[in-house]
């Protein structure tokens, strides 16, 4: 969804400095507004706010040049410009999102951080708290706008999924896989007394209790991921049985077998909800293209010439930890 909004916000950002809405690229007269969408104002402080969001999802450049500011900025303003037409499609169709349904998120988002952690977080990366609203409300919008206008706009037949399917046949493939208990412990000992542990229940936290000094790990994993000396060791086993001690520098190690799952290709009826994803995203991009298409063609986007002139809020040099 993520990149679907990029390629507009690109496209958005190419019509509205451009020809092709040289028409009503009249300047925003209001103080502090650098763009407006059907009269509607994206003020200078969304723009800044907006861009500082974006500096936080990666390391940036401490001195950005002059040109690099620029580019940042227009496609902060692109993704705002397209964000306003999603946002006035919704309140269209009554669907805006409301403040009980911010709230809900806010408090899902909130539930995971012990009682006052979360702002603290905020405070550390100097995010203020309506602001970090204001982008929770924005993605929000989106996720209701793909889900209750776009979404509907979609029609995928069974013929469809299925000659997908055929063609990629190979991304469905599963290659053979091995389930077993890794038993490490400091003396040959104690990993024996594991084995047998196992051999009456095969539950890691049942060995963990009995032998606390192995440490146990039920562990799935395609073969060709195996190393090779785990691989020799479990060649030949039949589930249930243990291979021979590994000696190490931190000890000794004994894999149990539990089971192999040989190769296979999921068959269409289970593949199809991975068909049926990779579907509809493809068509999402489609349907969104022609949507913003057609709200450009129309829409009155005034982008004040000034935005060349705009520059950042202070902030620090550096701010790599994530937001919350």
């Amino acid at each position: 969804m993520r990149t679907v909004l990029h390629r507009a916000a690109f496209l958005a950002l190419a019509l509205a400095l451009g020809a092709a809405l040289a028409a009503c690229a009249r300047s925003p007269e209001e103080k502090g507004v650098v763009a407006k969408v059907n009269g509607r104002p994206i003020t200078q402080q969304q723009l800044e706010a907006r861009h500082s969001f974006a500096a936080l999802s990666g390391p940036g450049e401490s001195n950005p040049s002059v040109t690099k500011l620029q580019e940042e900025y227009g496609q902060v303003l692109s993704d705002l410009v397209v964000l306003a037409l999603v946002d006035q499609t919704l309140e269209k169709r009554g669907l805006q999102v409301t403040d009980e349904e911010l709230a809900a998120a806010e408090a899902e988002i909130r539930a995971d951080y012990p009682e006052g952690a979360f702002e603290q977080v905020l405070v550390e990366e100097y995010i203020d708290l309506d602001a970090w609203r204001q982008q929770l409300r924005s993605r929000l919008t989106v996720e209701k706008f793909y889900r209750e206008v776009l979404r509907p706009e979609i029609k995928l037949d069974y013929q469809e999924a299925e000659a997908y399917y055929k063609e990629h046949i190979h991304d469905f493939y599963l290659p053979p896989r091995v389930r077993f208990f890794m038993l490490r412990g400091p003396s040959l000992d104690v990993v024996n007394q594991a084995v047998e542990v196992v051999a009456r229940n095969p539950d890691a936290a049942a060995v963990s209790g009995q032998v606390p000094q192995v440490q146990v790990q039920d562990l799935k994993m395609r073969e060709d991921r195996l190393t090779a000396a785990w691989r020799d060791a479990l060649k030949g086993l039949e589930p249930g049985q243990a291979s021979q001690a590994l000696a190490g520098s931190d000890g000794f190690t004994r894999l149990v077998l539990v089971e192999n799952t040989p190769a296979k290709v999921l068959d269409p009826s289970r593949a199809y909800p991975l068909v049926e994803k990779v579907l509809v995203e493809e068509k999402l991009g489609r349907v969104f293209d022609a949507w913003l298409t057609s709200q450009l063609a129309s829409a009155d986007i005034q982008v004040t010439p000034l935005l060349s002139l705009v520059r950042p809020a202070a902030a620090p040099a550096e701010r790599n930890a994530t937001t919350p």
